[in-house]
């Protein structure tokens, strides 16, 4: 009785994996074994399928080798549609590692950008308060050192004042003594050159001696001088003054 043969269920093709942003190449070219292997598997089924079918209907030896063939064809190209599927099965799991990693970059430096305008907002208002305190710490400063450059200035313009003053009294002091001298000088000068004139002749002398001089004045105008008291009127007003004396 002739065996009928049975149809094998072709295997279902994965389905392919769904196209993603950046899809790495590992896995394309995993997907891309497993399509071809399959391929090969389904026509090397159908092979196997006509094989059988023959080797049924005539019985002969070689259509029963020409089965045994095509079974041990099939039964490698299996072995390698699973290799291939295994490939392409860790070709995934690396591949959704790198994504996962890539991920985790994508956020860290989403955060890191974060942090950073974070950090440079921070620093300005940072540097807003730094400086408006350090601009009122170096007013404070700069206003002392001016107040002290301004006393400074003071003693130092006192001190040029008393100086100056000292001078122009020593330069006074100087100027009247030179001209002291020099009035004495001319005084000595003059006085020798009195010294130095020729005498008066003796006629001039008695023509001087001659000429009448203006009258003597009074001895003193006026009323005229009282008389002297007597001695016995002084004794008799003595007498007059006080208490009468008393009767014996």
């Amino acid at each position: 009785m002739a065996r009928v043969a049975k149809k094998r269920k072709q295997a279902k093709r994965p389905a392919k994996a769904k196209a993603t942003a950046a899809v790495s190449p590992v896995v394309t070219k995993a997907e891309k074994a497993v399509e071809s292997t399959t391929k090969s598997l389904d026509a090397q089924m159908d092979r196997v399928a006509k094989a059988r079918e023959r080797a049924q209907k005539t019985g002969t030896a070689a259509a029963k080798k020409a089965l045994t063939n095509a079974n041990a064809k099939a039964k490698d190209l299996r072995a390698k549609a699973a290799a291939a599927k295994v490939e392409l099965a860790k070709a995934k799991a690396m591949d959704s590692v790198r994504q996962a990693e890539e991920a985790a970059k994508a956020k860290i430096s989403e955060m890191a950008d974060k942090l950073s305008d974070k950090a440079e907002k921070d620093l300005a208002a940072a540097v807003k308060a730094f400086e408006s305190r350090w601009r009122k710490t170096r007013a404070k400063a700069d206003a002392k050192k001016v107040k002290t450059a301004e006393k400074k200035a003071q003693a130092k313009v006192k001190a040029a004042a008393k100086k100056a003053a000292t001078k122009a009294k020593a330069l006074e002091k100087k100027a009247a003594a030179k001209a002291k001298a020099e009035a004495k000088k001319a005084a000595k000068k003059s006085a020798k050159k009195k010294a130095g004139r020729p005498k008066k002749s003796a006629a001039k002398k008695a023509a001087t001696k001659k000429t009448p001089g203006r009258p003597k004045k009074s001895a003193r105008r006026g009323r005229p001088p009282k008389a002297a008291k007597t001695k016995a009127t002084a004794k008799k007003t003595m007498a007059r003054r006080g208490r009468p004396p008393k009767k014996k």
